[in-house]
């Protein structure tokens, strides 16, 4: 946890320094932006500015030349109101701006505009200064004027400076993402191999250098305690062969001997089935292992499956089919000329295996249907039967298992099981998918989807 706090308070200040960033550059922003407003606002003088030079260059008579060219220079007319509300002089006067006004007239222009003109007012100690600046140029905001091009600028730069920020943000925000995937993708992937049980090999520098380490540990610990474990029931399953095999031997020893009677031939023959039984359950624990653990080597190859799927049929066929059973094969055309990567004994094994569950659980016989088809880029084989099928117990039971050993059989009889953990093993390998299907008294299928 250390090492993830680490992490998280690098990405922290990493963060916290991007919005300082932020701010700076937001700051540097506005100073720029109204350095350059101060260069649009009209004339070079501001209107308070402008009033004081005026009130100090002219009187209640009339105004300097100087400050009159200065006034029309900058666009900007002027009156003189005396205490009756009459001019008494004007400079750059338009027309239709009146030149007298009653004190209720004053009292609202003061605060405002006379005929759309911004105006501004400085009392006069025998009257009332006025200077008017151009339509559209000044508007009040909050008891203050301000030149419009300075407030659309300002609109501006606002919407301009949110869309800076978020943009900003998203990016900084997008990097300290990025930083922090970057340490710990490997590591949940590696942690989610090591829950399916297979190796990783993670490497990663820096504050989680620690963690990667860890799991490597956990990593081989693990690989070397299912090699140990496949190894182990290889190991038994040599070791119970040497005294099956005895065992199988005398039974067929005594089996053959004429001289023994009906009851004792049916007691060996017994043994003998059992011992089969016995033999092809070791084979089959030992594949199932080395599946389940990955050390079984793959041997892939080209394949039709159409022409394996003719070819395991009739080695079926030819070892003694018995006729309450009928097996039959549909290929589709788009099917047949498909060629996939497959480990020919493997895939084999899986199909025998579907089809003898078929033949076994159905003691009455029944008719065993294999269809291959090609279905949105994967080959789908099903094998199906109109049997006995299974019941919705049976069935929730086959899902949830996690090994056949849990199974109970008094007659040893865990071929079914034990048969679909190995298909599903089988097809598991091959980066396929296998569906089951039944209804009790309704048959059974069983669907294989196979990548192409």
């Amino acid at each position: 946890m250390k090492s993830f706090g680490k992490l998280i308070s690098k990405s922290l200040l990493r963060f916290i320094g991007y919005i300082l960033l932020l701010a700076f550059l937001n700051i540097i922003g506005f100073m720029w932006t109204f350095h350059d407003i101060v260069k649009t606002d009209y004339g070079t003088t501001a209107p308070q500015n402008m009033l004081a030079e005026t009130i100090s260059n002219s009187d209640s008579q009339g105004i300097s030349q100087e400050m009159s060219f200065k006034l029309q220079e900058n666009q900007v007319w002027a009156m003189f109101l005396n205490e009756n509300g009459l001019c008494q002089w004007t400079v750059n006067l338009p027309e239709e701006i009146p030149q007298k006004y009653s004190i209720q007239d004053v009292a609202v222009f003061s605060k405002g505009y006379i005929k759309d003109y911004p105006v501004f007012v400085r009392i006069h100690e025998n009257g009332l200064l006025v200077l008017g600046y151009p339509q559209n140029s000044y508007t009040k905001l909050i008891n203050n004027y301000y030149p419009i091009g300075i407030v659309k600028i300002i609109a501006i730069f606002f919407v301009g400076i949110f869309a800076f920020d978020f943009l900003f943000i998203f990016i900084a925000y997008y990097l300290s993402k990025s930083k922090i995937i970057k340490y710990t993708e490997p590591i949940i992937s590696s942690i989610e191999m090591l829950s399916e049980g297979k190796p990783t090999d993670l490497c990663i520098k820096g504050e989680l250098s620690d963690i990667s380490n860890s799991i490597n540990k956990a990593s081989a610990i693990l690989n070397n305690t299912n090699i140990a474990r496949a190894n182990w029931i290889s190991g038994v399953s040599h070791d119970i062969r040497t005294p099956l095999s005895i065992i199988m031997g005398y039974a067929t020893q005594i089996s053959d001997n004429s001289n023994i009677s009906t009851q004792v031939k049916e007691q060996s023959n017994i043994i003998l089935n059992q011992g089969i039984k016995i033999k092809e359950l070791i084979y089959d624990l030992n594949l199932v292992s080395q599946l389940e653990y990955d050390v079984q080597p793959l041997h892939k190859e080209p394949t039709h499956l159409s022409k394996l799927l003719r070819s395991t049929i009739i080695d079926i066929l030819n070892n003694g089919l018995p006729d309450i059973y009928s097996v039959e094969i549909n290929i589709s055309t788009a099917a047949e000329t498909i060629s996939i990567e497959l480990d020919i004994r493997l895939i084999t094994r899986a199909i025998t295996n579907l089809i003898h569950n078929c033949i076994q659980h159905n003691p009455n016989g029944c008719d065993i249907v294999l269809s291959l088809d090609l279905c949105d880029n994967l080959l789908s084989l099903i094998i199906a039967d109109n049997g006995i099928g299974i019941s919705p117990e049976k069935m929730q039971e086959l899902a949830t298992r996690p090994h056949y050993m849990e199974s109970t059989d008094e007659r040893l009889d865990l071929r079914h099981g034990l048969g679909i953990v190995l298909v599903r093993q089988i097809i598991q390998v091959h980066h396929g998918t296998l569906e089951i299907e039944s209804e009790f008294q309704k048959g059974y299928k069983t669907t294989i989807k196979l990548p192409i």
